[in-house]
């Protein structure tokens, strides 16, 4: 090979390093100008996670407003009752951390192929529309939240891999749309989805007075003298006997209870039912006192085929009040010695810091309407009828039976019937004795 040919042949493979280079630089181009973000890159360049004192949820379903008060979260269609900070504390944090899995190059007026279309009413169309504002009011960030990303590769032999991903857009960034591994299950347009947990619950329950239906007068009302007791039907008619087995779910009553929603104050009126109204009063052995305000709740309009058979309403509307009368030091025993006295008294001020931070947190249910299922409040809500059992008679003696008596090693016997005027004497039979003989008669007998 001459030195002409080796020239020639490095030029040519200059050339196709040159076009090689070129080809890639073009294709890098081409992804880089398709969404502004690439795929590993955060949704937002910087998310305004500080600034944010409120979050607007739309949907189909309508929507709902997270705002900050203070250092708690509210939700303000239901008169500003809290929010489950950790669920919008953690949508927050997720968007601030959110990285996208790819990108697709599309307008705004795509959004519907993604689930996204704002005008939809199913709400599989419709998606989520997110806006997050600061404490002034200003728009920080807008996002939509699309249909979930359904797996193909993972399909099972009945079909359908289960979701793998959900479609998002920053409406800030109108490149495209954008495929992210998060769902955000607990993120949806529902006001009762939102609000904080917890409820009341009283302890060691003592006392629990109902009234009548729509009345003031006492329906029943259960007393017990210890925690350890059982139930006992204040002012019993002769021969009324508390039911146990109906009355033992009261010694528990409201101890795992949890509302549904909360009824705004404007609401309620609209929400009562106008039979059935009832009030009970729960007394608690620690000088808790929770009276409790019971309604119906309104059922469901009936459909127009069936306007005349509305079905019955499983809910009920409750509200309460609570007060406590705590001893501010322990009763002294007498002969306590200095060492169990000072147990006790530890135990005794932890235990009154316990209910005192009961008090207040249970005293923030007061005002409020809470919607709970009839189940929450089925035990309380008992008839007196319901409670007792009539006590039976003792049965009478049969003159012609006896009564059974067992003795030990498991014999049983049955002692004969009572001897009347028409009972055939008895009669006692001894069979006959053989005697042996005398000596004699027998050494006779011999001869």
């Amino acid at each position: 090979m001459n030195k002409r040919q080796v020239i020639i042949l490095w030029a040519i493979a200059i050339l196709l390093g040159i076009a090689v280079a070129a080809v890639k630089l073009t294709q890098k181009d081409a992804t880089q100008s398709a969404t502004n973000r690439a795929p590993g890159q955060t949704l937002f360049e910087k998310f305004p996670a500080a600034d944010i004192a409120s979050v607007a949820i739309k949907g189909a379903a309508g929507g709902v407003t997270l705002t900050r008060k203070g250092d708690k979260w509210v939700v303000a269609e239901r008169d500003d009752y809290p929010a489950n900070a950790a669920y919008v504390n953690e949508f927050i944090r997720t968007l601030d951390e959110l990285k996208v899995t790819r990108g697709m190059e599309a307008g705004p007026s795509f959004a519907p192929r993604f689930g996204m279309d704002e005008s939809a009413a199913k709400a599989e169309d419709r998606g989520l529309t997110v806006v997050f504002k600061d404490a002034a009011g200003k728009d920080l960030a807008t996002v939509s939240l699309g249909k979930n990303i359904e797996s193909g590769a993972d399909a099972g032999p009945m079909g359908g891999g289960g979701a793998v991903g959900r479609y998002i857009r920053n409406h800030a960034d109108e490149s495209g749309f954008y495929a992210i591994s998060e769902m955000f299950p607990a993120v949806n347009d529902e006001p009762s989805r939102w609000l904080a947990d917890g409820f009341f619950s009283p302890e060691k329950i003592k006392s629990i007075t109902l009234s009548a239906k729509n009345s003031g007068e006492t329906a029943w009302k259960v007393t017990r003298d210890t925690e350890e007791a059982e139930f006992k039907l204040e002012g019993a008619a002769a021969g009324e006997v508390l039911d146990t087995t109906a009355a033992a779910p009261l010694k528990s009553l409201l101890s795992y209870a949890r509302f549904n929603d909360v009824v705004p104050a404007d609401k309620v009126a609209e929400r009562a039912g106008a039979d059935g109204k009832r009030k009970a009063v729960i007394e608690t052995f620690e000088g808790f006192t929770y009276t409790l305000d019971i309604t119906p709740a309104k059922a469901a309009a009936a459909p127009a085929a069936d306007a005349a058979a509305p079905p019955a309403s499983e809910d009920m509307l409750l509200s309460v009040s609570v007060a406590a009368e705590l001893p501010k030091e322990r009763k002294k025993e007498e002969g306590e010695k200095e060492e169990d006295a000072k147990t006790k008294d530890a135990a005794f001020t932890e235990r009154l810091k316990t209910l005192t931070e009961k008090l207040e947190k249970e005293k923030a249910f007061e005002g409020r309407t809470f919607l709970v299922s009839r189940s929450t409040v089925d035990a309380l809500l008992k008839e007196r009828a319901d409670l007792i059992t009539k006590a039976q008679p003792a049965a009478e003696a049969d003159p012609n039976k006896g009564t059974v008596q067992q003795f030990p090693g498991g014999i049983v016997a049955s002692p004969p019937p009572a001897r009347t005027a028409t009972t055939p004497p008895v009669e006692a039979v001894t069979p006959p004795i053989a005697v042996p003989p005398l000596e004699e008669d027998a050494e006779k007998k011999d001869e």
